[in-house]
């Protein structure tokens, strides 16, 4: 039976059947969603959370950085507020408040022409706010929750809430908190002030991911984790894996923690080729590699 879609005379933004995921995932790959929803603000959000049944599949989605879609498709609604919730404004001489729709780029450079330091390395973030909210991203010795000092959330009723920072549970690449929310925005702190010796300046920042990351290609950002006191990409490079292919996704000869789209991958290309290299690891190190990518919806 086709999945009914939902009631949208309400919805004043965009609301899409059968949406293809590729085209909102960075590999460019993966199945078809149910419904697909771009609200028009804040207030079209709560309409359409209110509008969903109470047992409909739902998930958020930013530039689609760290998910793939398996070809199957997903059976649900997915939601983006890239460009909607990208409210940012200096609350206090050190204090910003950035909605989860903003890139995380952005905020880098929101920071420095306010003379804030601590935020640098959100400029090679590929992804939203919310998504670095939602996994504690991080980069160069930096992460999201270091700077958190509370976040706005939403929930299926469209109620929102304020949370402090201490009630969750924050990892590395990890974030654990009430059940059934959404961030939709942070409050947050940067410094005022520090030895320009320990500034990152992004120019050169952005330089050294071009020079290390496969920027410029269709790939979903870093694969795995990096386990405790080494790196995923040193230990999938030793078993020798670099420029091993599975259909049109091939694991980067750049940096081994990245699998690139170059031949119009499918989902289940790169899933393989994600499995691929987790047991050769395993077999090989005897360590468990942890994906910091999202796998989401059906396998064919």
């Amino acid at each position: 039976m086709e999945p009914a879609l939902m009631i949208t005379t309400d919805i004043r933004g965009e609301v899409r059947a059968d949406e293809p995921m590729s085209r909102h995932c960075s590999w460019r790959a993966g199945g078809r969603a149910d419904r697909f929803v771009k609200p028009a603000d804040i207030e079209d959000l709560k309409t359409m959370l209110r509008s969903l049944d109470e047992d409909e599949p739902c998930m958020w989605i930013g530039l689609g950085s760290n998910t793939l879609f398996r070809d199957g498709g997903y059976r649900g609604t997915v939601i983006t507020v890239q460009g909607v919730l990208n409210r940012m404004e200096m609350l206090s001489d050190d204090t910003v408040y950035v909605g989860a729709g903003m890139p995380d780029a952005k905020l880098a450079r929101f920071c420095k022409r306010h003379d804030l330091f601590g935020a640098e390395w959100f400029a090679g973030i590929p992804g939203l706010i919310g998504g670095a909210l939602a996994m504690n991203a991080g980069a160069w010795g930096g992460e999201t929750w270091e700077h958190v000092i509370s976040v706005d959330t939403i929930d299926r009723n469209g109620d929102i809430r304020t949370r402090a920072a201490d009630e969750y549970e924050v990892g590395y690449r990890s974030v654990n908190g009430p059940e059934g929310e959404w961030f939709i925005g942070s409050t947050m702190r940067f410094e005022t002030d520090m030895d320009p010796a320990d500034v990152i300046d992004i120019k050169t920042l952005l330089e050294k991911r071009a020079a290390s990351q496969p920027t410029g290609t269709a790939n979903g950002g870093s694969v795995f984790r990096n386990p405790e006191g080494d790196h995923a990409a040193r230990l999938i490079e030793s078993c020798g894996l670099k420029g091993t292919r599975i259909g049109g996704a091939v694991i980067s000869e750049k940096h081994a923690n990245f699998i690139i789209s170059d031949r119009a991958a499918s989902a289940s290309d790169i899933e393989a080729l994600i499995e691929l290299a987790r047991e050769r690891v395993k077999q090989q190190h005897g360590v468990d590699l942890h994906r910091e990518v999202k796998l989401v919806g059906d396998a064919l």
